[in-house]
């Protein structure tokens, strides 16, 4: 009956915290990431032979990040950075470059809020012709 009583105690309490907003934190995150992804650009990258620059763009609360994703399923890959606009010409990291496929990556991590940036994109190779992208931030 007693461990009836806490079984009972402790559903109520849980039911209580997700009432209340205070979802799993696996819950949050996902629906964070929901939320960021959600509100993605979708971007194009036609083959050139420099770098190409998209934006400016300005940060938000939605992501905590700036992250990028091919939507082109073509085997080919891009290399992107950040260049923030307000502070520099150059690439984040040391003005490197990462390289994306399709899984979602970041480009720049924890990003304030209000921050405008340029997304910079290059091709890995001369496959990336024609390559359809998002970018969430």
């Amino acid at each position: 009956m007693i461990k009836t009583r806490a079984l009972a105690s402790a559903l109520v309490t849980v039911a209580a915290l997700l009432a209340a907003g205070a979802a799993p934190a696996a819950a949050q995150s996902s629906a964070a990431a929901t939320s960021c992804y959600g509100g993605a650009k979708n971007l194009n990258y036609r083959y050139q032979v420099g770098p190409k620059d998209y934006g400016p763009f300005t940060t938000s609360s939605r992501c905590g990040d700036i992250n990028m994703r091919l939507t082109t399923d073509d085997g080919g890959f891009l290399y992107a950075c950040v260049v923030f606009v307000e502070h520099t010409d150059k690439c984040n990291h040391d003005n490197t470059y990462s390289l994306h496929g399709t899984p979602w990556a970041t480009v720049a991590t924890d990003v304030k809020d209000g921050t405008r940036f340029v997304l910079r994109v290059g091709p890995y190779d001369t496959d990336a012709q024609n390559v359809n992208f998002q970018l969430a931030y």
